[in-house]
């Protein structure tokens, strides 16, 4: 007996057919191994953090920053240019180096939000303000971290402005928000692959900040109104008293309150 098409059809009877050939998945063991490889030294891991505020170092900078002979950041550095973790920026005779990305910044981020705390805490009191600076705000990358962007992100959740019930997401009346309070028109917020609004986990805090498009021109708008600005060099950033008032005003953000200040 044949179907319409023609086909015969399995006799009454007849055994199970064979099952469908298992489909592999893609083995990213190699790769896998390979950028766990590249993170798996102490200079190397050291350069990625310093990196984490987004902006361009040179190498005699990082190898100053690690404790380390400038041939030696040298050799480490070109392992991760190679590796794709960091892209190199010539100016004249001078030679920098940053993160390849949003992304690399993301999965620095997110390892380090699963680490366990240091064993042995800021010996000094520069190291202990250090360490309570960053704590308190800091870049991560090109947005920001710490109390003040969990602090951020929270209230902008409080006021609808985002929503992290269904996702993390920018909500049209967050849209608005950027629009109105910020200057930051809604097509600055799309395009490419970053998504406008995007979770990343806190590694002081343990909890959501607000990266993505809409993180960064957060953070930008807030360093060109003076509303914080830089410690030094470094990541961290500090909330000036202009800003302690735009974000009273803005998202009812009592700085003080919040450690902020």
């Amino acid at each position: 007996m044949t179907s319409p098409k023609g086909t015969p059809d399995r006799a009454a009877g007849a055994g199970p057919s064979a099952p469908p050939a298992p489909v592999s998945a893609p083995d990213y063991s190699h790769e896998l191994a390979r950028l766990a490889a590249l993170l798996a030294d102490r200079t190397r891991a050291a350069f990625c953090l310093a990196l984490l505020d987004g902006r361009a170092w040179t190498a005699g900078e990082l190898a100053a920053c690690a404790g380390v002979a400038p041939s030696t950041a040298s050799e480490h550095l070109s392992r991760l240019t190679e590796g794709g973790l960091l892209v190199e920026r010539r100016q004249g005779r001078h030679r920098y180096v940053q993160l390849a990305g949003p992304r690399v910044a993301e999965l620095l981020e997110s390892v380090t939000a699963h680490l366990d705390a240091p064993p042995v805490p800021p010996r000094g009191l520069r190291a202990a303000n250090a360490s309570a600076a960053l704590a308190r705000g800091r870049t991560c990358y090109d947005h920001l971290a710490g109390r003040l962007g969990v602090a951020l992100t929270d209230a902008m959740t409080a006021r609808g402005l985002l929503d992290q019930d269904g996702g993390f997401a920018l909500t049209v009346t967050g849209r608005a928000w950027f629009a109105d309070a910020l200057g930051v028109p809604s097509d600055a917020l799309c395009g490419g692959r970053r998504p406008p609004a995007r979770g990343c986990l806190d590694w002081t805090e343990r909890r959501q900040h607000l990266a993505g498009a809409a993180g960064a021109r957060l953070c930008e708008r807030l360093l060109e109104q003076h509303w914080i600005r830089r410690i030094g060099t470094g990541r961290a950033v500090r909330l000036t008293p202009e800003g302690t008032d735009a974000l009273r005003e803005l998202l009812g953000i009592d700085g003080a309150a919040a450690g902020l200040a």
